[in-house]
């Protein structure tokens, strides 16, 4: 009977963390491929899309592993561009990149009742 409880036990283990597992997906959507990454505690981390040849395209979003969003960020075909947004604690940190470089970073920070920029 001791053994039988154990199997029991060990088999719904299994099942549960099992369950709370998710396998990243891939779909095609036109011309682009939508994939949805997920942590091992079933929460999406990161959101975005591929070209055909893999390359990382549009937004991205990734969040931490209580579904927190923590960053936004854009790619035209692997190179980074446009607006990316961090976010950590208190802090909004905004990068500028233009052909994968960096051409400005503002960073605001809530204090108190006050929004405070570093311009």
């Amino acid at each position: 009977m001791k053994k039988l409880l154990v199997i029991v036990a060990l088999v719904g283990a299994v099942s549960f963390v099992s369950a709370q597992e998710k396998k990243n997906t891939y779909v095609k959507e036109g011309n682009l491929i939508k994939a949805t990454l997920f942590y091992d505690n079933g929460q999406v981390s990161q959101e975005g899309y591929y070209t055909a040849d893999g390359k990382l395209h549009g937004e991205w979003v990734s969040y931490d592993t209580d579904g927190k969003k923590t960053a936004v960020a854009n790619y035209n075909e692997g190179k980074k561009t446009g607006k990316w947004f961090f976010w950590e604690d208190d802090t909004l940190r905004e990068v500028d990149y233009s052909q994968s470089r960096i051409t400005s970073v503002n960073t605001w920070k809530i204090e108190g009742e006050r929004v405070v920029s570093n311009d």
